[in-house]
């Protein structure tokens, strides 16, 4: 009997052991699948975290390009309106030039008498000596091909005198120039 309560007791021992080692053994899976899982979570945090990086980047990205697009699209219209100006510019200094150089308007027979009422005593005058000096001009004509300074010099002084009045311009020039400068 003795070896038979020996043998229950032997037995329940390693019952006991085996169930020991059953419980430790599940204890270690539960233990590892916990693990895993927390990895799992902490791995896909990790991954919802550098997409938002990533998104974040991208916006940034793609609101600097905006931005500098935007900073060209500035600046051509910029470019484009100072060039407008510019030209805007030089079209008005042309035109103050053409109206500061003109005599006044087209002669024609019926404004004859208007125009040379508006005209100077300075461009009356230049009539007179252009009638007096006419005859001398005509025969400076063939001159008109020559190089300036050349032709000058070959003129006689009625001659140079009428075309460096010509050259000068007028008292009524001058104050059409003066009166276009302060409206401007």
């Amino acid at each position: 009997m003795l070896r038979t309560e020996e043998r229950q007791r032997l037995a329940r021992e390693r019952r006991e052991e085996r169930e020991k080692q059953h419980a430790a053994k599940e204890t270690q899976i539960l233990e590892k699948e916990r693990k895993a899982k927390l990895q799992y979570e902490k791995q896909l945090e990790e991954r919802q975290r550098k997409l938002k990086e990533m998104k974040q980047k991208e916006e940034q990205r793609r609101a600097a390009v905006e931005e500098k697009r935007k900073q060209k699209i500035e600046e051509e219209k910029e470019r484009y309106e100072a060039v407008l100006h510019r030209t805007l510019e030089r079209s008005q200094r042309l035109e103050t030039r053409q109206k500061r150089w003109s005599w006044g308007g087209s002669v024609t027979p019926d404004s004859e008498g208007k125009t040379a009422s508006k005209r100077s005593p300075s461009t009356a005058n230049l009539k007179q000596a252009e009638a007096a000096g006419s005859k001398g001009l005509s025969s400076s004509a063939a001159l008109l091909n020559t190089p300036d300074r050349a032709r000058r010099s070959q003129l006689s002084p009625l001659d140079s005198s009428v075309i460096s009045r010509l050259l000068a311009p007028t008292q009524a020039s001058l104050a059409r120039s003066k009166s276009a400068a302060t409206l401007a």
